[in-house]
This record gives C-alpha cells, sequence and structure tokens, in this order.
C-alpha cells in the first residue's frame, strides 16, 4: 500500500502547493480510497456491479479495485462542470512495461491541453509522455452480458484499455487528463532516493499556473 496510494499522494501534495501559492482558483480535491480485503461482501470475478452513473460493470480482476472507486469518483466530481478534470493513479503495470518507471503516462482528451503539459514538465525536468485513447480497444471492454468489463477481455494495451474504461465516466465535454504513475524511485538517484516520488506533481504545478492565467 505504500505505492498504490501514490496517486492520491500526488494529488494531496498538487492541492497543498496551490493552495499555499494562492492562486486565484477553486480547487476540489477527491480522494477515493478503499480497502482490498477479503470480507464476506467481497467482489469475485465476473460479478457485475452497478456503478454510480449507473452503468454496469463486471469485475475482471480483483486486484484492479483503483479503477472502480475512479470511476465513481470521476462521475462525481464531474457534477460541478469542471473547467479542468485531473486524475492521478498507480493504476497498470502496463504503462511501466512500456514507459518505465520514471515517465508517467498521459491520457487526455484535449490534444492542445496536453501539449502545453507535455512542453511545461520538459522545461521544469518532469516529463510526462502522452499515450493514445485508441478509440477502436473499446471492444475489448463491452461484454455480451450488456456490462462493461473493468479490465478487458485483451492482455495487450492494458494502460489504454484502462484510461478508456475511465474514460466512460466523463463527460464528452469536459476537459480531462489522466496519469497513470508509478510514484515510486526503484533505486537512488540525485535528488530523488529509493522511495515514494512525487512524479508529475511538479509539472502539473507549473501547468497549472500558466493555465489558470491564461483562463482568467
Amino acid at each position: 500500500m505504500k505505492k498504490d496510494m501514490g496517486g492520491a499522494a500526488i494529488a494531496m501534495g498538487l492541492a497543498h502547493s496551490l493552495i499555499l501559492d494562492n492562486l486565484d482558483v477553486n480547487i476540489r480535491l477527491i480522494i477515493p480510497t478503499v480497502e482490498n480485503a477479503v470480507s464476506r461482501k467481497s467482489m469475485r470475478p465476473l460479478d457485475v456491479i452497478r456503478t454510480r452513473s449507473g452503468i454496469d460493470v463486471e469485475i475482471g480482476n480483483t486486484d484492479a479495485e483503483g479503477r472502480l472507486i475512479l470511476a465513481d469518483a470521476l462521475n462525481y466530481a464531474n457534477e460541478q462542470n469542471p473547467d479542468l478534470l485531473i486524475d492521478f493513479a498507480t493504476l497498470t503495470g502496463a504503462a511501466r512495461v512500456a514507459l518505465g518507471t520514471e515517465l508517467p503516462a498521459l491520457f487526455s482528451n484535449n490534444s492542445h491541453e496536453s501539449l502545453r503539459l507535455i512542453s511545461v514538465a520538459n522545461k521544469v525536468n518532469d516529463p510526462i509522455f502522452q499515450m493514445p485513447l485508441h478509440k477502436p480497444y473499446e471492444r475489448f471492454l463491452n461484454k455480451a452480458n450488456g456490462a462493461l468489463s473493468s479490465t478487458g477481455s485483451s492482455s495487450y494495451g492494458g494502460a489504454i484499455t484502462a484510461a478508456l474504461f475511465l474514460q466512460k465516466f466523463i463527460n464528452k465535454e469536459t476537459n480531462w487528463m489522466h496519469l497513470d504513475v508509478m510514484a515510486w524511485n526503484i533505486e537512488s538517484l540525485p535528488g530523488r532516493p529509493l522511495g515514494g516520488e512525487a512524479t508529475s506533481l511538479r509539472a502539473l504545478f507549473y501547468y497549472l499556473n500558466d493555465y489558470i492565467k491564461n483562463y482568467q
């Protein structure tokens, strides 16, 4: 659990930094949490649950609990029609296989803002790499029973199908960024000791400062 809470830690750290910076912005921080433990109420593979949005989801892997609580959190966050919705999650091992541990994967439905974020990230030495929301892979999420698979039927492109799953709970008009992060250094490097790492926090801090100034 020292690693799986990395996304929540980054979100909290970012919000705290923006507040300390006295930025003139309405920030709403939502931290969905869950204990993945066995009990009489535990979910089982192939169970179908009703999400907050009303979408039925078939459980593909009980260890992929993060995307289930994120789905409800994203749906809840959308209720106030935010100008920009950002989530951070240690969501998939597939993102680490594709990009390694030091490069967060960015998925977004706004290509213009994604390019701006990546540009800022490179300038402040907190790099981020954009991955595609490849729509044809949505077929791996569709089940014959009409439910949405939480993990997808293909073992390939796991980071993409996970992001596509989350996108189902986002309003189409909402500017959304999803960061699939490791948030953990597997070895000590200068200024980055072994252990938890707020990967992408610095990039998002400077990006949001610029975004808010331009928006105002």
